[in-house]
This record gives structure tokens, sequence and C-alpha cells, in this order.
């Protein structure tokens, strides 16, 4: 009866819109036969072991929102866990429970999975009974398919469907439905974060700003081995390459542990440069290089390109503008055991390319043999700024050019907003050196970084016309002594 009354509140909300006309009864019958399920009988028959039974709810019904948590928590700013509490009806199936297993594996596609709820239940009426529940959104209308009961009719088991009143609470929800539950209706939920050791790194939007604790919260809840969450609150320094940051829940420990390419760095979260979505990019650029060869690291950080190198067996120069990643530079290549092959420079990143870099140069490159084994490789990743730097090799050396293939290779990272990011990354490069890289060149795509944002990585060798000046012949020197150190500002003019 109560099917019958169901039915006809749709159908007067359906089709009384329309016209009258279209009440009639078989109208009615068929509604009701969508609804219920049942064509013939008006009356539902309730067996006794089916104690479930209750008036069915649109919750009943194949419903998207049938998991998320009770609409009263919406506008929440404080957590409350128990406001998430809900009940909702899904579909059981009773089976012996010697067989459990065997139901559970055939149905494996069909049965609930919810975070912290059970699949199989106690039958409060028959001790050698379980209830296997089953995902509404995978029993439509708590029907099973026909060759799901073949299935089960193959294992004993009855394929009639029950109702189960399961009460969902705050640790059955996911985080991204607590979040889409809580923020006001149509704004962008966003439950993703980057992951540092124990600290679960948040870039909330202006929108998200009244919820940030209790998203912080939800967030530690939801993900094992989080015990502090952080909000970026302003765009990364330009100088040292971190940026300020709030702690939004847990604990205020932000010194950390990670891991990456199965090397192990320690950082203070706050104070260092450090993004695990760069691990992909450190191999790569590290995978080029063989034992014996020199590595220059101008932005070094902590040591993402300069401890694995050493590990390699190269020879490496790492240097980092602010001195707390130069501190935990040092830390981590004594952590890694490869501080006798890193010599590290806190210095800006000119004065380390005029300084030290070219020393080392000037030093190897002629004494360099025509089959030489030892590369060098400059690594430049600091994407915002890094093109810029790249008028210092303009006759950085001066006297005759080494062989072509001793030249040093540069890894150059940079960002790009343009409809074309590798061409737009290459002409700015040439622009700066001051020659073409034509077909001397490769770029390669490290991430998209944000919308119409992509962050890459150029490489190529310095071309010998932009590496070196030649010296006046008056001013021709033994050719031991032909490449300088020292170099005035006229050295710095563009190259036509």
């Amino acid at each position: 009866l109560w099917r019958l009354g169901y039915c006809a509140r749709l159908l007067k909300t359906n089709h009384f819109r329309t016209a009258a006309s279209n009440t009639s009864f078989p109208a009615v019958w068929m509604l009701l036969a969508q609804h219920s399920g049942r064509i013939p009988g008006l009356f539902v028959v309730v067996k006794k072991n089916t104690f479930f039974t209750m008036p069915e709810t649109v919750e009943d019904q194949t419903n998207p929102e049938l998991y998320l948590p009770h609409p009263g928590v919406r506008g929440m700013t404080l957590l409350n866990r128990e406001a998430f509490k809900r009940t909702v009806v899904v579909p059981a199936l009773k089976v012996r429970k010697e067989i459990v297993h065997s139901v559970l594996k055939s149905l494996k596609q069909s049965v609930l999975q919810r975070p912290g709820l059970k699949r199989v239940v106690e039958d409060p009426e028959d001790e050698d009974s379980r209830f296997v529940l089953l995902d509404p959104h995978k029993v439509p209308e708590f029907s099973l398919g026909e060759s799901e009961q073949q299935l089960l009719t193959q294992l004993g088991v009855h394929p009639e469907v029950s109702r189960y009143p399961l009460e969902l609470t705050y640790e059955n929800f996911k985080s991204e439905e607590i979040l889409r539950a809580v923020l006001p209706q149509g704004q962008e939920v966003t439950s993703g974060f980057s992951r540092v050791g124990h600290i679960a790194h948040l870039n909330l939007r202006d929108h998200q700003l009244p919820y940030r604790h209790l998203i912080g919260q939800v967030i530690m809840d939801k993900n094992p081995g989080i015990t502090c969450v952080v909000n970026k609150t302003n765009i990364i320094d330009s100088t040292y390459r971190n940026f300020e940051m709030e702690v939004l829940a847990g604990e205020n420990n932000l010194v950390t542990k990670v891991k990456e390419n199965n090397i192990s760095y320690e950082l203070d979260f706050s104070k260092v440069y450090w993004n695990p979505r760069l691990g992909t990019e450190h191999g790569r650029v590290v995978q080029l290089l063989q034992a014996g060869d020199v590595l220059f690291d101008v932005f070094a950080g902590i040591g993402p390109f300069a401890i694995p190198a050493a590990k390699r067996r190269c020879r490496v120069f790492a240097n980092d503008l602010n001195p707390e990643s130069y501190t935990w530079l040092l830390h981590n290549c004594r952590l890694n055991k490869v501080d006798t092959r890193v010599k590290a420079f806190n210095m800006d990143g000119r004065d380390f390319l005029r300084g030290p870099v070219r020393e080392e140069l000037s030093r190897a490159l002629p004494l360099l043999e025509e089959e030489h084994k030892t590369a060098f490789h400059i690594v430049m990743n600091l994407p915002a700024l890094a093109v810029e730097f790249l008028d210092v090799f303009r006759h950085l050396l001066v006297g005759e050019p080494c062989s072509p293939a001793g030249l040093p290779t540069v890894h150059c990272y940079g960002f790009s907003k343009h409809s074309n990011p590798a061409r737009d990354i290459q002409e700015r490069a040439e622009a700066t050196l001051g020659t073409s890289l034509a077909g001397r060149c490769s770029t390669v795509l490290v991430r998209n970084v944000a919308p119409n944002k992509e962050m890459l990585c150029l490489s190529f060798q310095i071309p010998a016309d932009v590496l070196y000046k030649r010296p006046c012949p008056d001013e021709a020197k033994p050719a031991s002594k032909r490449l300088c150190t020292s170099q005035d500002s006229s050295e710095e003019k563009v190259l036509s």
C-alpha cells in the first residue's frame, strides 16, 4: 500500500505538470511497476527473515548522493565528526557462513567497498548465517543480474536481495566526499596535496580559506602517517625559493625526512625548497652522467641533483644562495656519505659561474685529450629566472676553444605560458646567449605547473663562439697560459 501511495505521489509530481488526462489508471500501474520492480499484485509480501524490509526511500534508488554525509554538515568550519552520521539502505544477501568466502569471490564486482565498513555482518536472527552487503550502485533496483543469480544458484544461495539499514559515520566517508559535503555547493573541492615526509602541503584557494583548519584535519585523519598539514600563504620567494606557510592541523614540526630515487634527504620544509613532483626529472638528468664526469649545480637546493651524481662517482660543485639550503646540503652530503666528492658553495648564481665554475673549466678543459672521457654538465634549476643567467656564459673563458666534444652541456629550466612552450624557451635562451641554438638543443617537458603554464628543461652544449673570447694577436701568450681567469666588463657585450 505504501508503494502505491509513493508511486501516486511521484505520478502527481512528474505527470500532473503536463496534462491531467495522462493520469489514467494504466499510467499509475506502469509507474508502480517501474518503482516496485514487480508487475503482479499491489501488496508486498514481507517474509520473516527479511527483517530489513522497510518503506522504500529515495536513498534506496541508484543515487549518486547515496554516500554523501548528513546534509547538516554544510558550512561547518570546526570539525564535528559525530555530525556526519547517516543511515542508508543497501542491498544485502543472506548466505550460510561456511560459503561466505565463495560468495564474496563470485560477487566481487558487486560487493560493498567503503572505508572502514565490513562487507559481511552477522544475522541477529540466525547465528549460522551472514549478510553480505552489496553496493547499491552495482545492484540497481535491489535485484541481481541473471549471471549473478546463476552463480548463486550453483552455490545453493537463494538470490533474493534484502534491504539492510547501514549506518555511515565519519570514518566511512572519503576525504573528497566530506569536503564536498562541507563546502558551499558549486565551489571547487580540493583534496589533493603534496606529501613531504610526515607533512601534507596544500595550496588552498581563497574560497577554501574559511574551512582551512577543517580541511587540514580531514586530510590528516584520512592519510596515515600525515601528522602535520600546512598551507602555502604566499608565492615562492625568488631569492631563496621558499614560501611562508600556515600550520592547519597537527604538530608544528616542519623538519622532516624524505626519500627520492632510493636516496634519503633531511630538511626543514619551512626554510628550503623541496618539490616531490620533480623526482623523475632529477633521475633523468643524473642518468646522463657517467663516473668521472663533472657536474656544476648552480641552484642546488638540498642536493637532489648533486648527491645522486656524487653517488655515481662524479665530481660535483654544488651551490645555493639560501644559507639554510647550503646547511642542509652539507648535512645531506654527510648523511649519504658523499661529502668528499661534493664541493659546496653559498653564493649568488652569477658569482658561482664566474668564480668556481670558470676556474674549474679554465683548468680542466685544456687538459682534455681528443679521446677525452670526461663530460661537463651545468644544471640550472631555477625555472623562474634561470634563462636570465645564461648571459654569464658569453666569453666566460678566454683563449682557444677546446674540442667541440668537450664543451659543457647546460640543462636550463624555465616556465612558459606560450602556446608553443618549447619554441618559447629556446627563443628566450637564444636572445640571452646572443646566438642561435637551432639544431643544437633539445627540450623536455618536465610538468604542468598550472593551467597554461609548463615547466621545461632546455639542454644544449654552449657554442664555442659564445663561451670563448679569443685574445688579440698582439696579446697572444704561450699556449699553456692562453686561458685566463679574469674578465673585464667589455667581455659582457652582446654577440652579433
